[in-house]
């Protein structure tokens, strides 16, 4: 697999296509992302910690042994931007469906 390196990388544009708010336990609010390119990232979680709102990836319960693993990886740089979004949006009621650029997609 070629890795490209951090200059190399092209800027995506990322939105929030879906924002359910709640209160299932810690969970705030479930989301969808979707990139300009056309892909829908499903499966987000907005959480409450001691520490504050954070992001949530994508994850799936391993039958073996019952732990939840996530599906979706991305570098502590892009989670940072992602949670200040996501926060933004959900805390201030922002109009889901506007563009975000980010850069440093995991894929």
């Amino acid at each position: 697999m070629n890795m490209m390196n951090k200059k190399q990388r092209k800027k995506v544009k990322m939105k929030i296509d879906r924002m359910n708010k709640g209160n299932w336990g810690k969970i705030r609010a479930f989301f969808d992302l979707e990139t300009d390119e056309g892909f829908t990232l499903k499966g987000f979680k907005l959480i409450e910690s001691v520490n504050g709102l954070f992001v949530g990836f994508p994850s799936e319960k391993n039958e073996k042994d019952g732990e939840y693993y996530d599906t979706i990886w991305a570098e502590k740089e892009l989670k940072d931007k992602l949670t200040q979004m996501v926060k933004n949006a959900y805390e201030n009621d922002i109009p889901i469906g506007d563009d975000i650029p980010v850069e440093d997609i995991p894929f």
